[in-house]
């Protein structure tokens, strides 16, 4: 009879995985090239995942999690007194530091692959749910729901263009002159939405 899997041993399995995958890639991996990379054998790739899919979807998820404990972990994103180009900075310089840069190109990896339909398996909702967290922060900020994911949306994109520029030139002056003119258009995003929404002051 086989033996149950732990949740928390195949947690860990997982975020071996991730780390192994950010070294090497996800495009041309097997679960034996795989196993040997994080020092174990097919046969416990094989008894927490039923195939090489199975670990693919579970990666999948777990960086979904990962990625969104990091965004709630940026400074003030809570806050609605502290800019949204703050933390659209923050964001940048700890994305493409050195401790979170292998994880960023992984995710950056699956999402080209993703586009070009070359991972088989469903859009890991990297996009979607970046931009539905972007638009919680702008809604905390006084931004209208109704215009709030859209807005998330366009921020998303260009951060993400400016960062895969980043990635391909290394032109850091450049992208991250651009970079500030974003987050200044942003910020003034935000101040228009407040200043729409505020209530009038009741006469004297």
């Amino acid at each position: 009879m086989p033996r149950p899997v732990s949740p928390e041993r195949r947690r860990e399995v997982t975020d071996a995985a991730i780390e192994q995958l950010a070294a090497t890639g996800i495009g041309n991996f097997s679960l034996r090239t795989l196993a040997e990379g994080i020092g174990q054998t097919t046969r416990v790739l094989t008894h927490h995942f039923a195939d090489k899919n199975g670990l693919l979807t579970a990666v999948l998820l777990r960086l979904d999690e990962r990625q969104h404990a990091a965004l709630r972990s940026t400074p003030g994103w809570d806050d609605p007194d502290t800019e949204v180009g703050s933390i659209v900075r923050s964001a940048w310089h700890r994305t493409l530091g050195p401790d979170e840069l292998p994880m960023t190109q992984l995710i950056r990896e699956i999402e080209g692959l993703s586009a070009a339909g070359r991972l088989p398996l469903p859009g890991a909702g990297f996009v979607r749910g970046r931009a539905e967290f972007v638009a919680s922060c702008l809604a905390r900020r006084g931004m209208p729901e109704s215009s709030a994911l859209t807005t998330a949306t366009l921020l998303n994109s260009a951060f993400s263009g400016l960062q895969g520029d980043y990635l391909i030139t290394g032109d850091k002056e450049r992208t991250e002159a651009a970079l500030d003119e974003l987050c200044a258009w942003i910020d003034s995003c935000v101040q228009a939405a407040r200043s729409t929404n505020r209530t009038p002051a009741a006469p004297n």
